[in-house]
């Protein structure tokens, strides 16, 4: 199977984040098969584009799926804090950055890596392979009380709970691996009712996990620091979510660093708060035409800013 993602919010991150002069850098924090990029890229003859994934399975394919666009773009193998945090002074800082926290297609169909409870794979769920915990070490390690913490935390599940004890009881008759057997032992844990739902009575805890395993909300705050860091003075950024743990986050951190409301608000430099102005005060969401066409734009929520320079600081 080819990996194809269709980006969400393909008008509105246009309308918001296109190149306002000649020779811009745009990055995409989250590159995934690419499908952004491709967007911009083939749109806007005259910008550059570096594109960053934790991934290196997924960097495969998109070099592949981004190859007609040559040296327009280049290509970051690791965590997008970390590119951020280590990107050097002298270099052209971005006038925009693009986050899609959303989980990719490759990932559900052709990662192996247990992302989906659509088939079985082993119970992985790492974005990069080459380090920290799977999520079957966590279901063999963590108590029953942690567990459900974190699938109520992660997944706002009701019956965190009852599927905590449910995993406490299967795993005393042999480890948990694979992903269709643990879809099963939450759909016996949840009432009936819940099981005839239209969404999954494994997501929630699916999603839990795969956010516990790679730290996507602890490191979010310290992602967008970081690329508002480094992001020039008059630049955009854009963050697309895909639930409200995730937009909550994104919300508070602009919100926080919104100083276009009232101009003569001191600014906390100790803290290194860049000032900000939301151009998005409610975040835009896909239409019902898109969500026809693409049912997994349905929760995706975009937020923008713009920076402002601080006195006397171009940056």
């Amino acid at each position: 199977m080819k990996a194809v993602h269709t980006p969400v919010l393909p008008a509105e991150t246009i309308q918001y984040l296109a190149p306002r002069k000649a020779g811009e850098l745009m990055v995409d924090a989250n590159l995934g098969e690419g499908g952004h990029a491709e967007l911009f890229l083939s749109r806007f003859p005259e910008l550059h584009l570096i594109g960053i994934d934790a991934d290196p399975a997924i960097l495969v394919q998109a070099r592949k799926h981004l190859a007609a666009f040559g040296s327009r773009i280049e290509f970051y193998s690791g965590w997008s804090q970390d590119f951020f945090a280590a990107y050097l002074q002298g270099k052209k800082r971005p006038d925009t950055i693009l986050f899609d926290l959303g989980i990719s297609f490759f990932h559900y169909e052709m990662g192996g890596r247990g992302f989906s409870f659509r088939k079985d794979e082993p119970l992985d769920m790492r974005l990069d392979t080459s380090r920290g915990e799977r999520a079957a070490d966590l279901l063999a390690r963590l108590p029953e009380r942690e567990l459900a913490d974190l699938i109520y935390k992660n997944g706002e599940e009701r019956y965190s709970r009852h599927i905590a004890r449910g995993i406490v009881e299967a795993r005393r008759h042999g480890t948990i691996a694979g992903s269709a057997a643990l879809a099963a032992i939450v759909e016996r844990s949840v009432p009936p009712a819940y099981r005839r739902r239209p969404l999954h009575s494994a997501t929630r805890t699916f999603q839990a996990l795969r956010i516990a395993v790679n730290g996507e909300l602890d490191r979010l705050p310290e992602l967008l620091g970081n690329a508002l860091e480094i992001l020039e003075s008059g630049g955009r950024m854009g963050v697309i979510s895909f639930h409200s743990l995730e937009d909550r986050i994104v919300k508070c951190f602009f919100r926080d660093r919104d100083f276009s409301r009232d101009p003569e608000e001191p600014i906390d430099r100790e803290k290194g708060r860049a000032r900000l102005r939301i151009l998005t005060r409610k975040p835009l969401a896909p239409g019902e035409a898109e969500i026809r066409s693409n049912p997994a734009s349905r929760s995706a929520k975009l937020r923008v800013v713009e920076k402002l320079p601080l006195e006397g600081n171009a940056a």
